[in-house]
């Protein structure tokens, strides 16, 4: 039996990067709705419809647990797909809480780089409302990055420019932390590490989802060793040079982490 990973796009395969090393003798699942994606773009009901119409085709096969691994598909969803299926399912959500943890120590704000509906979702807001005591959290929408990752888009002059833009007239000597609420955004950590000062640390939910997806299935994470299992892809509109893609992505991934 397989672990299934889905995702609007792309974005989902830096937690099954993370799955990867951490549970290096399973095989996985990836599957993208790549009729639909973007999802960060779309009304709540729509990504609701998508959500539901791509977990009930990756169901067809013999998977034993299930991994959301998009911010967005996870606010919209989570709970009617638990409702529907006996099966252990993990959602993502920004890593908020860490982070604020972190921004007392250093008496700095937390900023929250997601996509605009998930920014403006209840699961998210209720989250920082819990956490958030001294009101230090501050949320940026960046739609935007989830189109230049889809296209392979890893230009660091091109990107360089995109969050200059984006982060203009913000004074980053205020922030210990920026919390990456997309699963799109940590294939520009790299180039975010180079740009943003030394003092501020990305973090972002994929260990946290990875160590949860162990708990529920009783394995113990053993990262160190080779990955030994095997993943298939799949995509909803069955485009071979989506596949391709997705294979290259996870790739460049692997590379980056390896860098590490």
């Amino acid at each position: 039996m397989r672990i299934a990973f889905f995702d609007s796009g792309i974005g989902g395969l830096t937690v099954l990067t993370e799955a990867m090393r951490k549970l290096p003798n399973e095989d996985f699942l990836y599957f993208a709705d790549t009729l639909h994606v973007p999802y960060g773009t779309k009304t709540l009901p729509e990504v609701k419809r998508y959500v539901e119409e791509s977990v009930s085709l990756i169901m067809q096969g013999d998977i034993k647990a299930l991994v959301v691994a998009c911010n967005t598909a996870t606010s919209a969803a989570i709970e009617e797909l638990r409702r529907t299926y006996d099966i252990p399912i993990v959602g993502m959500e920004p890593a908020v809480k860490p982070a604020v943890k972190r921004s007392q120590a250093a008496g700095k704000r937390v900023l929250v780089f997601a996509t605009s509906l998930t920014l403006s979702l209840s699961k998210y807001t209720d989250l920082v409302a819990r956490v958030d005591d001294h009101k230090v959290v501050d949320s940026m929408p960046l739609p935007e990055l989830v189109q230049y990752c889809e296209q392979l888009q890893f230009d660091r002059d091109e990107i360089e420019r995109y969050f200059s833009r984006k982060l203009a007239g913000i004074d980053l000597s205020q922030y210990s932390t920026i919390v990456l609420g997309c699963t799109h955004f940590p294939y520009y950590k790299s180039i975010l590490q180079q740009i943003l000062p030394p003092h501020i640390e990305l973090i972002d939910g994929s260990h946290g989802t990875v160590e949860r997806l162990c708990s529920l299935i009783g394995s113990s994470a053993n990262p160190g060793q080779a990955f030994k299992g095997h993943i298939e892809f799949k995509c909803s509109d069955e485009n071979p040079a989506y596949l391709d893609k997705m294979a290259r992505a996870l790739d460049y991934l692997q590379t980056q982490y390896s860098a590490q």
